[in-house]
């Protein structure tokens, strides 16, 4: 895979990734653990076969070395997708993960020590201002994400409000722990070396056993999906239930936008992974703005320019793109 192909998927993969996401929210928003799980087994297995060969390749880190790495990943995982069970809409959920640079760097200056430039600061400060916006006016229009026709009892607007809570405080938590875990992976691959296959593959191996611990919530989920509304298969000539055709999609399409981005911290530099990831997730959120008409207010707009204009000054993009126009103003003039 080039560097080319790799940003290609990333964008087809983590986008088409997050519309099946979206379908299956949409019909059962407490199915988050069972689209995590059935994630972590088909890459898990995917590396079994190409990455281990059979588990007869050892890998270089060790697994000791994975298990850290491993426990935060499968609970950041975790975490992320159970805040939908908490009325937390898809587009908060990505203008709020596209926070995490706020993570990185108070997790960097409490264990890293390290210092940051006054850019820097102001950049993470907008964004911070963007995600206050966007959560206060979200906390505005506060509304259960089950389905109506699922509601045992009908929620009333306190109660949806509490959960709602509930939901930003698990997803603040996620972003911390993926912040850490960023730092984390950035010293394992100092110390044995950027291996992204064996990085992806006992990232979603390791944590497989924690599972045992949701399996009835896993089952409890699964046959919801297996009785959801069907859709005929022209081609094979059967009907399927839709949320399994969902699931097949998202397993597929996570592969791909996984793999991708792991690919690209072994061969591009961390800012341009940034700014890919930043792009990405934005196109993802206008995508789902407009083709699942979520509520979108006009102050929603500004905290997202805030988030994605203090992502761009953080990534020093707007510096260096106007450091290439001078370079090549400064050539044509000496060519002259």
């Amino acid at each position: 895979m080039g560097a080319e192909l790799a940003i290609f998927l990333v964008f087809v993969g983590c986008c088409s990734n997050l519309v099946f996401l979206e379908l299956l929210m949409k019909e059962d928003p407490g199915g988050g653990n069972l689209v995590t799980f059935l994630q972590f087994v088909f890459i898990a297995l995917d590396g079994f076969i190409f990455t281990s060969k059979f588990g007869k390749v050892s890998p270089k880190a060790g697994i000791k070395s994975y298990m850290i790495l491993v426990s935060m990943f499968f609970v950041s995982s975790v975490l992320n997708n159970y805040a939908f069970n908490f009325n937390i809409p898809m587009p908060l959920h990505m203008i709020f993960r596209a926070g995490s640079l706020i993570a990185n760097m108070i997790m960097g200056i409490i264990i890293l020590k390290k210092v940051y430039t006054f850019d820097k600061y102001a950049s993470v400060f907008m964004i911070t201002m963007g995600i206050i916006i966007c959560t206060i006016m979200s906390s505005k229009e506060v509304k259960s994400t089950v389905p109506a026709t699922a509601q045992v009892v009908a929620t009333s607007a306190l109660s949806d409000f509490f959960w709602w809570t509930i939901g930003i405080t698990i997803l603040t938590l996620a972003l911390f722990i993926s912040a850490r875990m960023g730092i984390y992976q950035e010293s394992l691959f100092s110390k044995f070396g950027k291996n992204s296959r064996e990085a992806l593959y006992y990232s979603h191996l390791l944590p497989l056993p924690f599972f045992a611990f949701l399996i009835p919530n896993l089952w409890e989920h699964a046959i919801i999906a297996w009785n959801s509304p069907t859709i005929y298969i022209p081609i094979i000539d059967i009907n399927v239930p839709r949320m399994i055709i969902y699931l097949l999609g998202n397993i597929l399409t996570q592969y791909l936008c996984v793999s991708s981005v792991f690919y690209l911290t072994t061969v591009c530099a961390s800012l341009t992974v940034t700014l890919i990831l930043t792009l990405r997730k934005f196109l993802s959120l206008i995508f789902s703005i407009f083709y699942f008409k979520n509520p979108f207010t006009i102050y929603h707009w500004t905290g997202t320019l805030l988030v994605f204009t203090g992502t761009l000054i953080f990534t020093e993009i707007p510096l260096k793109i106007q450091n290439a126009i001078q370079s090549k103003s400064e050539g044509k003039k000496k060519k002259l």
